[in-house]
């Protein structure tokens, strides 16, 4: 499944994954707001045994094909002051 992957100005350690490029067509009008301007950082071909630094390729993929969209948060802090 080919994908392509967008980071908002606003929010740039958030990464947006959409199955067609520039069609954000399924993606939550608050969702888009937030990020801010779109970047586009690359196309990537998922598998289910393409590794991803935060998340599961199996997960993004049912994402992808039945919200449209998957959105990949930054990590949380382990420890707060």
């Amino acid at each position: 499944m080919l994908c392509a992957i967008y980071k908002g100005r606003r929010k740039p350690d958030t990464y947006l994954f959409v199955p067609v490029k520039d069609d954000f067509g399924a993606v939550p009008a608050a969702v888009l707001q937030s990020l801010g301007r779109l970047e586009h950082v690359m196309d990537l071909v998922l598998t289910p045994q393409r590794r991803l630094a935060r998340a599961e390729a199996v997960a993004v993929m049912r994402h992808l094909l039945h919200q449209g969209c998957y959105i990949q948060l930054p990590p949380q802090d382990e420890e707060l002051p």
